[in-house]
Formats: structure tokens, sequence, C-alpha cells
């Protein structure tokens, strides 16, 4: 289960902001990227919140749901003790930038639009995105460390949330479920429907159909 030890080697609770980023949605076929950036007082937190942090891909689809409905709860009292923000990048981008540099350009966006200024951030992942503050990245982070877990869980939810208003007006995708992910119903309904805007052109499934 994630904690906060490596918040507080990073300084945290001695006046640092340390916050934790990740991202969801790299290896989908459709939709855009989202990262969260977040910022946690955990002492500020109840038990049971802090024990419902991990990792959004060890939680239940409604268990994710009930802990970001207490995350925006949380966030919007006068003297927050967690606050984060959310952002993304395109399918454009994506196609432009390739699927990496544009996770971490929606990492760097989420950061930059979290209510406060970061003295150190820590990553889940391999890669670091450009920040004004020092970055640590952290190989399994999002079940290591409690910010880097509501920033999982804040990402996850707000894209499936997304691909599910994506699948309203491209029905047949099964994007409500699937959130874009290369499954065999996915890849039947390309085949039968075409592809559509939101799809990656430069992931090769989506290229190879489009070469014919």
């Amino acid at each position: 289960m994630p904690d906060f030890a490596l918040e507080i080697a990073s300084g945290a609770g001695a006046g640092r902001i340390v916050i934790g980023i990740d991202e969801a949605g790299r290896g989908p076929w459709a939709g855009p990227v989202t990262a969260a950036a977040a910022w946690l007082a955990p002492e500020r937190l109840t038990p049971a919140f802090r024990a419902g942090l991990d990792d959004s891909k060890q939680l239940a689809r409604a268990s994710r749901e009930a802990i970001f409905e207490d995350m925006q709860a949380l966030a919007s009292t006068e003297d927050p003790p967690l606050v984060f923000a959310v952002a993304e990048a395109s399918v454009a981008e994506i196609d432009r930038l390739n699927i990496l540099q544009a996770s971490l350009l929606a990492m760097a966006r989420a950061a930059a639009a979290l209510a406060r200024r970061p003295d150190a951030a820590l990553v889940d992942g391999r890669q670091a995105p450009q920040l004004a503050c020092p970055v640590t990245t952290v190989v399994g982070g999002d079940g290591k460390c409690l910010t880097i877990a509501a920033a999982s869980i804040a990402a996850k939810v707000t894209r499936d949330r997304v691909m599910a208003r994506l699948a309203e007006a491209h029905p047949g995708y099964g994007w409500e479920t699937n959130a874009g992910y290369g499954t065999a119903a996915h890849r039947d309904a390309l085949r039968r429907l075409g592809v559509t805007p939101h799809h990656r052109r430069s992931f090769r499934p989506i290229r190879e159909i489009l070469d014919g």
C-alpha cells in the first residue's frame, strides 16, 4: 500500500510542497492521454480515506469513482487537505509528438494547473516531464506514494469519463467499457465502422487499417 515516506524524504511536512503526478491512457488506440497532479496533507485526512488511496489499476471502477468524488469534496473545502489538477494531451498532439512526449506534456500541464506551486515532484514511471521544480521518477509510484496514488485515481476516472462521453457520440466501439483500448470488440468495430477522428493514427493498428 502507498505511504508518505518518499514525500517526506523529498521535504514534505517541512514547509515544502511535494506533489505526485501520474497519467492514464498511454496504451489505448483512441482518445487523449490524461494526467493529474496532486498534493495532500495526510495528517488531515481520515484513516479510511488514506487507506482507500492506491494504484488506480488495483481498484474496482466503483471504488475509484467513490474515492474521486471524495477527492473533489475535500479539494473544495475552505482549507483543503488535498488539491489536484487534471490535464490532457490531445489525439493530434499524440500523433504529432508520439505518445511518450504527449504523456509528459499532459503531466507538465497538470502540474502547472495545480493550485500549489510545487517545490518537488514525484512522478510515476521512468521518464520525467519538464517542470520548474526538481523531479524524482518512481517506478510503480502509484502503489508506493500517496500523492501519486491520488493523481492516478484522478487521471484514470477523468479519462474514463471522457471516453464514456465520446462513446455516446461514436457508439459501437465500446469506449464506455474499454476506454479506447484495443480489445477484440474495438478491433471488430474498426473493421465495421471505420476510423474516427478520435483514433490515434500514429498507432500501428490504426495506421494499418488506414493504409488498407
